[in-house]
């Protein structure tokens, strides 16, 4: 497991191991405000061996950006002292931080919250093909948004986060414009998969200016949709490299390439999956990710159903497991491994990993979602 606890340096932050805590929504901050319980959850995680946290998404200052009362907010001053608290804790027990900055555009919440946001903002009124979801957002509000993310990024290194992640997969703002079904503009923010790239890129940009050339800036961004998980922005590496140009140019330092399961090759032919593609491609850093040290991706496991890797004693199925990921890190097909569900259930999983005891890594389950521990 040596290749996962090697440093890596991202535009000049030196993060201690390979090892990133995904971002994943927990909904433990009433009002908006991260508390106490917020800062000891992600403090446990670096205690426990993480080099880098991506937290959980946060919501920037705009009315339509988030779908669920419970998210954070990353701004106004409770919120940002609450973060600037689990910084501190954070960087105490020796890890990095980045907020991720996620605005959820058409994509309401559920049950209870399905009213929620009231007017949801999409590049074409569209939550999915054929499907309404409020009006074709405008150029002002589009002006809005990038400002409130711009805004979100100064305040995290304000704060004294290590860098920011911009959400752009799995459906939400960002990537209903880069995504066909969603975006249908014939204005300068619509048009070929390249120049549907044209709203993150201004973002992208915007959020260089304001903190400088040396803060950290990575992008999230997935084939998959929550509104269709078999949906792609790119058949083809040749599609994927027009894409991912115009990002890079605008002043990604790393890409996170979100995959259900990061063993999965990406295109025919290759067996690189699409973090090792957008590396090849872009030139960047990449943070590959999908049920890492798991055999159930994370939408199976919400329906009930049990990980093989998971039963007791079957140390010897996890490691044969990890041992893919490492020999792929070593070929030098990504740089970094971001883990989700494992670390909601073990906040202790690096230091596990790094020590071989895989049978002792405690098994994730979806009533552990009840709880922040």
């Amino acid at each position: 497991m040596k290749e996962l606890f090697r440093p890596f340096t991202l535009n000049g932050l030196t993060l201690p191991n390979r090892i990133v805590m995904a971002p994943m929504t927990r909904n433990f901050s009433p009002r908006g405000v991260p508390g106490a319980d917020v800062a000891a959850y992600y403090s446990r995680r670096a205690e426990g061996g993480v080099g880098l946290i991506l937290t959980e998404g946060t919501a920037p200052n705009h009315p339509q950006a988030k779908n669920m009362p419970n998210v954070p907010h990353f701004y106004g001053e409770e919120a940002l002292a609450g973060w600037a608290r689990v910084v501190a804790e954070v960087h105490a027990a020796g890890g990095k931080i980045f907020p991720q900055l996620w605005h959820v555009g058409a994509v309401r919440g559920m049950g209870e919250f399905a009213h929620l946001p009231a007017s949801p903002i999409s590049p074409s009124g569209l939550l999915k093909p054929d499907t309404t979801a409020g009006e074709p957002i405008t150029q002002a509000e589009i002006d809005a948004v990038i400002e409130a993310f711009a805004q979100g990024a100064l305040a995290a290194q304000r704060v004294g986060f290590d860098g920011i992640e911009l959400h752009g997969a799995h459906g939400y703002l960002i990537d209903q414009f880069f995504w066909h079904g969603t975006n249908r503009r014939t204005d300068k923010y619509g048009g070929d998969l390249a120049a549907r790239t044209r709203f993150a890129a201004e973002i992208i940009q915007e959020c260089r200016r304001r903190t400088g050339p040396r803060f950290p800036i990575v992008l999230r961004f997935s084939q998959w949709k929550l509104q269709d998980y078999a949906a792609r922005l790119a058949a083809t590496p040749q599609e994927l490299a027009r894409f991912l140009e115009p990002l890079a140019a605008a002043g990604v330092d790393a890409f996170h390439c979100s995959t259900r399961r990061f063993w999965e090759p990406e295109f025919e032919g290759s067996d690189l999956n699409l973090a090792g593609w957008t590396k090849k491609l872009a030139g960047k850093p990449t943070i590959t990710v999908g049920s890492v040290s798991l055999q159930v991706d994370f939408i199976a496991s919400f329906g009930g159903a049990q990980d093989p890797s998971a039963a007791a004693g079957n140390g010897a199925g996890r490691a044969a497991h990890m041992d893919r990921l490492v020999e792929m890190l070593a070929l030098g097909d990504f740089d970094l491994v971001a883990v989700g569900r494992a670390l909601i259930a073990d906040a202790d999983w690096a230091h596990k990993v790094r020590e071989g005891r895989f049978d002792e890594l405690r098994s994730f389950t979806r009533e552990i979602l009840s709880t922040l521990a």
